[in-house]
Order: structure tokens, then C-alpha cells, then sequence
């Protein structure tokens, strides 16, 4: 008797407690239309070619310079630049990759790479397919987040960035298979990894010095305790992702607003910049111009999108929805 009478109490405190402490309702996540849109240099215009009331990101240029490579809910699709604008699904290998915005077509255009999570793992893995998406083989470990940023121009290496040990370093795997090679081991936190056209040199970006930064190395590897690396930007923003044009001429560099800490938001005032690709000797601070500040951030450009003949680029701008 007396136990049920403490159950009893029990429950009635529960109760009270509950209508005294109701559950907390989780914030709205936030929406956005996205806008795809192609910057062309000579002009100094913009123009969306399509638009959605979802997240869009990373567009891609194809080598043959007839469509985009996006991704969406998980999905990729290659949207045409002329036309109709109408995405068209990438069926990769039997399903079940939920692709991030870290993917490009090879140089000669046969091959695709993409990061993806992979049913079951939440982890984010490096994987490389024939164009269409048939052929999805896996390169990187299972148990590590692996994100895909870059073709060497030979098509034999990828160039990613893996958490490892708790930190983000960069690193490459031969797109045939076999070890990864680590490429630098000091940064707290390096990221963006891309090869320069002619693959002498891999730039990458940086928060090694206390600010966001963009830098290079041999495309072998910085060497121990990175001494091969040098700092190419010096600037008041945070800059992130260079993208190398395929001439070798100009690099696009993505930015943030001052003391951003890293590039998972999205907000005003992020600027798309240029500048001349360094030479073998680098002069800081390089001087760089302002193409466009729009909002934007996470999926704005992550991975090059040049078109092929170095006139335009492609990018995303977000508008915040109700």
C-alpha cells in the first residue's frame, strides 16, 4: 500500500512538474532561395539562370561548358547553362549517397568526384564515379570525415581535406585506390585544397596564422612542419576556397566578413574577389578586386566553377525566407 501511495505522489509531482516546465519548442530552421548565377568578367554583370525556395549549392562547370553541377537535398543534378533551365538527376551507382556541396567533374570531363554520406555512416566519405554516375568507388576511410576540393590536372590524385586527430589537415589519394599522403600537418585547421592548372602547386586556405588566409604548396606536400608553405593573402576578411581559372591567369577568392570563425553560416556581406595567380615569388598583401558582395556563405562556391574559358564563373547567392 505504502508503495503505491509513492507511486502515486510520483506521478503527480511529475505531472506538475511538466505543466510547470512544458517543452521547449526548437527554434524554426532557417530557409532560403537560392540563386544560381553566372558573373561574367568582361561585362561586369550578373545573371541568375535559375532559382529555387531550397538550398542549392556548389555549382560546377562542365569541360564542355554546356551545363552546371549542383547539388541539392542530397542529390546531384547537372543543370544546362543554355535553354531550359531544368536540373537533371545524377543516379549515382545504386542510391544511397547523400552528396554534400564538395564535388567537380575531372579535367578531361570523364570522371566525377564527390563527397557523399553513405547509408549507414553519418561520416562524410571521397568517392569517385565515371561522369553519369555509374562506377562509385569509395577513396577514403569510413571512420574520419573526408571532404573532396580538387582534380590534379593529370587526373591521378585527388586533393581533400580529412579531420583527423581531431584537426582538419589536407591530404591526397590516387583516384585508382590505395593510402592517402599527407600533405600538410601544422595548421590547426587547413581547408580547400585546390591544384593551379599547370599542377605545380596546391592552394588551400588557412587559419594557421589567426585569421583566415589563402596559401600554397608543392603539390607534393608542404614537407615537415610545412615549410614548403607560403601565405599568399594578407587583408582585413576571411578569405576562403581559391579557384584557379583553367588559364592560370586570375584566382577567385571567397571571403567572409572580418572575424568569421569559419564558413557554416550564411550572412551579408560575404565578397567574391580577384587577383592575379602568383608567380614563383609571392608579394604581400596581393592586390586584389572586389567582383561582388551579396549574402551568401556555406554552398556559395566551394569548389571551382570557372567556366572553361576562364570568362565567367558561377556562384550562388541565398535570400532568407519567412
Amino acid at each position: 500500500m505504502l508503495w503505491k501511495t509513492l507511486m502515486a505522489a510520483a506521478l503527480l509531482a511529475g505531472a506538475a512538474w511538466s505543466q510547470a516546465n512544458p517543452p521547449q519548442k526548437r527554434p524554426p530552421m532557417p530557409r532560403y532561395r537560392s540563386k544560381i548565377t553566372i558573373y561574367d568578367l568582361a561585362a561586369k554583370t550578373s545573371r541568375t539562370l535559375y532559382q529555387a525556395d531550397q538550398v542549392m549549392e556548389a555549382p560546377n562547370w562542365s569541360r564542355d561548358g554546356k551545363f552546371l553541377l549542383v547539388n541539392t537535398n542530397g542529390n546531384l543534378y547537372r543543370l544546362p547553362v543554355s535553354g531550359e533551365a531544368k536540373l537533371e538527376q545524377i543516379t549515382l551507382g545504386e542510391g544511397g549517397y547523400r552528396c554534400n556541396n564538395d564535388h567537380d567533374l575531372s579535367r578531361d570531363g570523364g570522371m566525377l568526384a564527390f563527397s557523399a554520406n553513405f547509408a549507414p555512416s553519418r561520416v562524410s566519405q571521397v568517392f569517385v564515379a565515371n561522369a553519369d554516375g555509374t562506377g562509385v568507388k569509395l577513396l577514403t576511410p569510413v571512420a574520419t570525415a573526408s571532404y573532396f576540393h580538387g582534380w590534379a590536372p593529370d587526373g591521378k590524385w585527388l586533393a581533400f581535406v580529412g579531420q583527423r586527430d581531431n584537426k582538419f589537415e589536407l591530404f591526397r589519394v590516387p583516384v585508382g585506390g590505395g593510402p592517402e599522403e599527407r600533405l600538410t600537418s601544422k595548421g590547426g585547421y587547413d581547408d580547400g585544397p585546390e591544384y593551379s592548372p599547370d599542377g605545380k602547386w596546391i592552394y588551400f586556405n588557412s587559419n594557421r596564422t589567426g585569421s583566415w588566409r589563402v596559401w600554397r604548396m608543392p603539390a607534393t606536400g608542404a614537407g615537415p612542419n610545412d615549410v614548403k608553405a607560403e601565405q599568399v593573402t594578407d587583408n582585413e576578411l576571411e578569405d576562403w576556397f581559391p579557384h584557379i581559372s583553367p588559364d592560370g591567369k586570375q584566382m577567385l577568392v571567397f571571403a567572409f566578413p572580418k572575424g568569421t570563425e569559419n564558413h557554416n553560416g550564411k550572412m551579408e556581406g560575404v565578397v567574391l574577389r580577384i587577383m592575379a595567380t602568383p608567380g614563383a615569388k609571392i608579394t604581400l598583401p596581393a592586390k586584389m578586386t572586389e567582383v561582388v558582395k551579396f549574402y551568401g556563405g556555406q554552398g556559395t562556391i566551394n569548389v571551382n566553377s570557372w567556366s572553361p574559358d576562364s570568362k565567367k564563373f558561377a556562384f550562388v547567392i541565398y535570400e532568407p525566407l519567412p
